[in-house]
């Protein structure tokens, strides 16, 4: 059987609902869900239900941990944290490495979170250009596809579906992709080469966004 990739992003973000969160939150940079991203999270689990994933990877960042928590209840599968699936390190966004729960902290409260798993890849703070964070996440992609033969999911920011999908078509112009929030990309290996069956597809989702954000 060939092997599929399923990348998708977060459901949506507390900061997108309510801007004002940010200007008292502990880690204004590593915002949870909102009440409607958890639904839409919820949804996306349902939707793969029977597409035989046998791992989850997730982002560091505590909205993805959110998403791929839902999909992994769904699923009954536990989750690999992943830095080099971590949002865009861009110097404009952030002044300086975004604080973020520790580890051991998010897994005291998502107990699904598998601690034996080490990131791969792991991105270095500031990410001053677009083409260094798409070729992280490009990097990231093809190393667990290759090193995890069966099918796998990638839940990450908008740039890790973008440049996740990138690294595994081997394209280095950016195609046209949905990257909306909880929006799926489904990648299937052909005799050694990616073909991408769905491209941000969100048919799942009750709610979707009218204009696709990618930062503050």
């Amino acid at each position: 059987m060939p092997q599929t990739v399923w990348i998708a992003r977060h459901g949506n973000r507390l900061d997108f609902v309510n801007p004002e969160w940010f200007n008292t939150a502990e880690r204004p940079y590593d915002p949870p869900l909102s009440k409607d991203g958890i639904v839409q999270a919820q949804q996306l689990g349902q939707r793969l239900v029977g597409e035989n994933i046998a791992h989850i990877f997730a982002s560091p960042f505590l909205r993805t941990v959110e998403t791929a928590n839902q999909i992994a209840t769904t699923l009954d599968l536990p989750i690999k944290i992943e830095a080099g699936l971590s949002e865009w390190l861009n110097p404009a966004w952030m002044p300086a490495m975004p604080e973020k729960m520790p580890t051991a902290a998010l897994a005291e409260r998502f107990p699904r979170i598998d601690l034996s798993y080490s990131s791969r890849i792991v991105p270095e703070y500031p990410e001053t250009t677009a083409q260094v964070v798409l070729e992280r996440a490009g990097r990231t992609a093809k190393r667990l596809a290759a090193e995890f033969e069966y099918d796998i999911l990638l839940v990450g920011h908008g740039a890790s579906v973008l440049g996740g999908t990138m690294g595994l078509l081997g394209v280095t112009t950016e195609p046209k992709i949905n990257a909306a929030l909880c929006c799926l990309i489904k990648l299937v290996c052909h005799s050694q080469e990616w073909l991408m069956e769905l491209n941000g597809d969100i048919s799942h989702l009750s709610q979707t966004e009218k204009v696709i954000r990618f930062n503050r």
